[in-house]
């Protein structure tokens, strides 16, 4: 137990890996952070056009009542509220 490797030089197979230039690099990195987003927006979501859909929607209706409301002249005003 305990052997120490440090001292042993480095075999041929792992001197000869080529690592790509840090453009090629970048480009992966962000490929496969796509691909991971990609895959979180869908997990648990049987279809996932139909919940894109619901969300576009629903930001739809929020712009036209902001929109609204900016054009009535009331866009902060007080809401009555009935306990």
């Amino acid at each position: 137990m305990g052997i120490c490797t440090s001292c042993c030089r480095p075999s041929d197979s792992t001197q000869n890996l080529v690592t790509p230039d840090p453009e090629v690099r970048r480009q992966q990195v962000l490929e496969a952070a796509e691909r991971r987003r990609l895959e979180q927006e869908s997990r648990g979501v049987k279809d996932v056009d139909k919940v894109k859909r619901a969300q576009q929607r629903k930001e739809e209706t929020e712009r036209r009542q902001e929109e609204a409301e900016r054009a009535s002249g009331h866009g902060g005003g007080l809401k009555w509220q009935v306990d």
